[in-house]
């Protein structure tokens, strides 16, 4: 997207030579008025309107914050050079703005996946403003950020961006989560879902936020699904429904090693011409070794002290 950020090109200097030029006003006035005092009427006034517009000039920035320099309401630029500097025109509004990451750990919120199943999600991300002229002037953070005396304070007005950000991260969450199922049981497939493609649905999550925060010159520098789970009012019955899906799951494993081990005594019998059983036997012994090896208790054998066949 278009940005109408650059840097600021305006006369700076070093803000020590402001300072300079303060203490030599200060020491104008002391002079004018131990030995000139004729004068001190028209040069003390003078000189402290002159350390004034000095002193409005000067101005700090540290790492990672920048400001917007206007002038008259027309931006001039933006100021990103860390360092104290003397803006020799004293008649820009800076206006200051932190480019420092910030963590937003977003409440879990109710939304409907691909199949209409209520579940609860919530997500974790890592932001910062990239583009101050966005920031400042595309949306209203300003009047957002304003304290309640009508001044606008730097925390204040991130708290307002903070409060930007956290209305388009619960939309965004809402549209990425309805584009899948939640698990497996309710897609097709090999079809992605909200539980098994973690690191796809991720990338969409922040993809679609920095599709949203762009207006606001704001990046998405990360952003992860940290909770996800069925909505109370349907939690016990999908339990139940997981719970069951786990009990199909072992009993196939169960039966699979079962019917295995049944085939490899009867191959094993029959090779080592231990015994010889007609397929009724052979069915009873099938059917013995299912109960004994699928059974959920213990099987309490009955030992048959007569012939085979009584």
């Amino acid at each position: 997207m278009e940005t109408k950020e650059f840097e600021f090109q305006g006369k700076k200097v070093s803000g020590f030579v402001g300072l300079l030029m303060i203490l030599v006003c200060v020491a104008i006035v002391v002079v004018t008025n131990m030995y000139f005092l004729n004068l001190s009427g028209i040069v003390s006034p003078l000189m402290v309107l002159c350390m004034i517009l000095i002193a409005c000039g000067l101005v700090q920035l540290e790492p990672n914050v920048a400001r917007a320099m206007v002038f008259f309401g027309k931006y001039k630029g933006t100021l990103r050079e860390n360092g104290f500097w003397w803006i020799v025109n004293p008649f820009y509004t800076k206006k200051k703005i932190s480019l420092r990451a910030r963590n937003l750990n977003a409440e879990a919120i109710k939304v409907n996946d691909k199949s209409g199943n209520p579940i609860m999600i919530g997500l974790v991300m890592v932001w910062k403003i990239k583009d101050v002229y966005k920031a400042l002037f595309e949306i209203d953070s300003q009047t957002m950020g304003q304290t309640p005396g009508g001044v606008t304070s730097l925390n204040a007005t991130m708290r307002a961006f903070e409060n930007f950000v956290s209305v388009q991260s619960d939309a965004a969450l809402r549209q990425v989560a309805g584009r899948y199922n939640y698990d497996e049981n309710s897609a097709p497939d090999g079809q992605v879902t909200l539980r098994s493609g973690a690191d796809e649905i991720n990338e969409a999550l922040k993809q679609t936020l920095n599709e949203r925060l762009a207006i606001a010159g704001i990046e998405a520098i990360e952003a992860r699904i940290n909770y996800l789970a069925y909505a109370p009012e349907i939690a016990a019955v999908m339990l139940r429904r997981q719970q069951a899906d786990a009990i199909i799951a072992a009993r196939e494993k169960i039966v699979e090693g079962a019917v295995s081990m049944v085939k490899m005594a009867l191959d094993n019998l029959k090779k080592d011409g231990v015994v010889e059983l007609d397929e009724e036997r052979k069915a009873a012994m099938v059917s013995n070794l299912l109960v004994v090896l699928c059974g959920d208790e213990p099987a309490s054998p009955v030992v048959n002290t007569g012939t085979l066949y009584n």
